[in-house]
């Protein structure tokens, strides 16, 4: 008899972004990156530029950020599904920027169980309610006999430092729009004293 195929639940926030808004909202953190924000958000979100395996261009993509034994992973809260995933299986070189900066690096998807259990141990201790949240999304229980027996359907991945040329970093380019909101924001409250 054949094993069925695991299809992850497809409803609610987990809802894989096909189009829309909701993919729009997907992308917006990439764009507070460039707002200058990355050493705010990097301590616990990673941006990770990686080459379309259709297009050959710079695709980017934000995701969280965990760290174990001084080693940085990022899950895929859609498995394979997600266009990131499917261009570093295509060619898993990538450039990721934290808080500490930006580094070249391969990405290699997590399979050792041991790693796999402190890398969930570590997801728990940051939020146990999204921690049970990602488990039911995936069809899993919260006890470690049903998560070895089913973590085929994790997707995380390890980046690996390479010396290996990467995409590019992306820069901060819209850090300029602060002083200028900030400005506008100051001109109006003089002018506003003046009425």
């Amino acid at each position: 008899m054949a094993q069925e195929t695991f299809q992850q639940k497809d409803q609610g926030f987990l809802t894989y972004p096909d189009s829309g808004w909701r993919k729009a909202m997907f992308k917006w953190p990439v764009q507070l990156w460039r707002l200058g924000l990355g050493p705010l958000i990097g301590h616990h979100m990673m941006l990770i530029s990686q080459t379309g395996r259709k297009s050959g261009l710079t695709r980017r993509t934000m995701t969280e950020l965990y760290q174990v034994d001084g080693k940085k992973y990022a899950p895929s809260g859609f498995g394979r599904r997600s266009q990131w995933v499917l261009n570093l299986e295509a060619d898993p070189r990538a450039t990721i920027q934290t808080a500490a900066g930006a580094e070249s690096m391969r990405a290699v998807r997590v399979e050792d169980e041991g790693e796999m259990v402190a890398l969930l141990e570590t997801m728990r201790g940051r939020s146990d309610t999204m921690f049970n949240y990602y488990l039911e999304t995936l069809g899993i229980e919260p006890h470690r006999e049903d998560i070895l027996a089913k973590r085929d359907r994790f997707y995380w991945l390890r980046f690996d430092p390479t010396y290996e040329r990467t995409p590019p970093p992306l820069p901060a380019d819209l850090a300029f729009l602060w002083p200028v909101a900030f400005g506008a924001l100051f001109m109006i409250w003089l002018v506003s004293r003046k009425k």
